[in-house]
C-alpha cells in the first residue's frame, strides 16, 4: 500500500507503467490493492474482473475524478455522470459521432492535412508530439462546432489552450498560478459558449452541419432532451478535451513505431499508393470508402493503440460494497481496471512487447483490447479518432520522409507516456509523388 497518504502514487507516476503494475500482479495476482492519490484502491487486471465493474455491474462503480478536474471541464460533462443524464448524454453524443455522421467530415479533416503538413517542411526540427496536438486541435474544434467555424472560435480557442495549460497542474487558486488563470479562462471560455449558442439560435439556420454543438441544440429545440445551455457548454468543452491530448499521443507513437518497424512503413506506404494512384486517375480527393480500404494501416493503428495503452487504466468508486471472487470492495474506494496490462498481456497476445499488427488479422478475444475503454463509458469518438489517423497517414507516407534526431529509445513520463523530447523528427518532401 505504500506511504500514508502519498502510497504508491509516486512510484506509478515515475516508473513505467508496465514495471510498476506487472510486479505487483505477479506478485499477488490479478487482483491487489494499492494506495494511489490519496486514497485506497483495487487494481483489477483480468479481462472478467474489468468487464465485471466496467459492463455487468457498472451501476455499482461510478466515475471518478479529482474536484479540481470537474470545476475545469464542467460538473456537468457526461465523464462524471452515471443513470439517467449520463444516458441521455451517451444517445446524442453517439449520434453525433456515428460513422454515419463522420464520414460526413473526410473531406474537412483532409483539408486540414493538406493546409497543415506543408509548414512542417524544411524545418530543422519538428516535436511530433506539439504538432499532433495542433492537428488533433483542429479536428477536435470541427467535430464540437462543425466544419464552418465562426470568428469568435479564434477567442474560443486561445482560451480553451489557456484552460488545457492549467489542466494538470497543481490545484492553487492563487494569482499568477496555472490553475488561477485556467479557472478565469473557463469562466470567460462558459460566456463565449453561450454567446455562441444564442447567435446559432437567432440565425435560426439547419444545425445539421454545427458539430457536437448542433446536434446538442437541435434535441434541445425539439425538447428531447431537457439539457441547459451550461449544460451544453460543459459537453462541447469536455469533448475537445477528449478528442485532444489523446489522439495526438497515439498519433506521435504512430510515427515512432513505423520508423522503428521499416518493413512495416514499407507496407503502409505501398497500400497508401496504392490509393492515392486512384485518387490521381480519378482527380478527387479521399472519401470514407478509400479509408475503409486501408486494411493494413488500421491494423498498425490498432496494434500502436494496444501497445501505447495511453489509457492504462480508468478510475471507478465503489458506491456501496461489493463482492467480487471472494473479494470484497469496500464502499468508497477506487477501483482501477488496467487496461494496459491485459493489452501486454502473453496470454492475450503472444510476444506482446513486440510491434506486430499482423496480430489484428484476427479478431482479439471478448473485453482483452480496449484502447477506447468498455461498458457505457467508452469513448464515442472512437471512429473520428481512427479516421484522422487514417487520413493523417495517408498523406505524410505518400508525400514525405522522416527521421528521428536525438535518442530514439527514451520515454517520458506525464500524464501520457510519450517518446522522449516529443519525438523530435526532421521531416523532407520526398522526391516524387506516385
Amino acid at each position: 500500500m505504500g506511504w500514508p497518504y502519498i502510497g504508491e502514487t509516486l512510484k506509478l507516476y515515475t516508473e513505467h507503467p508496465n514495471t510498476f503494475f506487472f510486479t505487483r500482479r505477479k506478485r499477488y495476482g490479478d487482483i491487489f490493492k494499492s494506495h494511489i492519490l490519496g486514497c485506497p484502491c483495487v487494481m483489477i487486471s483480468s479481462p472478467e474482473a474489468a468487464k465485471n465493474v466496467l459492463v455487468n455491474q457498472a451501476h455499482l462503480f461510478k466515475p471518478t475524478y479529482p474536484p479540481s478536474k470537474e470545476k475545469m471541464i464542467g460538473p456537468q460533462a457526461i465523464f462524471f455522470h452515471q443513470g439517467d443524464y449520463h444516458l441521455k448524454l451517451k444517445k446524442l453524443i453517439q449520434s453525433s459521432f456515428a460513422p454515419s455522421v463522420v464520414k460526413g467530415s473526410v473531406s474537412a479533416i483532409e483539408e486540414i492535412v493538406l493546409n497543415f503538413l506543408p509548414t512542417w517542411e524544411n524545418h530543422a526540427l519538428i516535436c511530433t508530439l506539439q504538432e499532433m496536438k495542433k492537428y488533433a486541435f483542429e479536428v477536435a474544434m470541427i467535430s464540437a462546432f462543425g466544419n464552418n467555424l465562426e470568428p469568435e472560435m479564434e477567442g474560443i480557442k486561445h482560451l480553451y489552450q489557456i484552460l488545457e495549460k492549467g489542466y494538470n497542474s497543481m490545484p492553487m487558486n492563487f494569482p499568477g498560478t496555472l490553475f488561477n488563470k485556467a479557472m478565469k479562462a473557463r469562466k470567460q471560455l462558459n460566456e463565449a459558449l453561450r454567446r455562441l449558442i444564442e447567435k446559432r439560435r437567432g440565425n435560426r439556420k439547419s444545425h445539421n452541419d454545427g458539430g457536437l454543438l448542433g446536434f446538442l441544440m437541435s434535441a434541445q429545440e425539439q425538447k428531447l432532451n431537457n439539457l441547459s445551455d451550461s449544460q451544453i457548454s460543459d459537453n462541447i468543452i469536455g469533448v475537445i478535451f477528449a478528442a485532444h491530448d489523446t489522439t495526438a499521443t497515439v498519433l506521435t507513437w504512430l510515427l515512432k513505431n513505423l520508423i522503428d518497424n521499416p518493413h512495416v512503413l514499407q507496407s503502409v506506404t505501398t497500400e497508401q499508393e496504392g490509393i492515392q494512384r486512384k485518387l490521381v486517375e480519378e482527380n478527387r480527393g479521399l472519401t470514407w470508402d478509400d479509408t475503409r480500404q486501408m486494411n493494413l494501416t488500421s491494423r498498425v493503428i490498432q496494434e500502436t493503440l494496444r501497445i501505447a495503452s495511453i489509457l492504462s487504466f480508468t478510475f471507478r468508486e465503489a458506491v456501496e460494497d461489493v463482492e467480487f471472487e471472494g473479494y470484497i470492495i469496500p464502499k468508497g474506494w477506487k477501483v482501477l481496471p488496467l487496461f494496459r496490462t491485459i493489452h501486454h498481456s502473453a496470454d492475450f497476445f503472444p510476444q506482446p512487447e513486440k510491434f506486430d499488427p499482423s496480430r489484428f488479422e484476427v479478431t482479439p478475444r471478448p473485453h482483452t483490447y480496449m484502447p477506447f475503454g468498455n461498458g457505457l463509458h467508452s469513448c464515442p469518438g472512437s471512429e473520428l479518432a481512427k479516421l484522422e489517423m487514417l487520413i493523417f497517414l495517408h498523406h505524410f507516407t505518400t508525400t514525405y520522409r522522416w527521421k528521428v534526431i536525438g535518442d530514439e529509445d527514451g520515454i517520458e513520463y506525464g500524464p501520457f507516456l510519450v517518446p522522449k523530447g516529443g519525438l523530435p523528427i526532421e521531416v523532407r518532401r520526398r522526391k516524387c509523388k506516385p
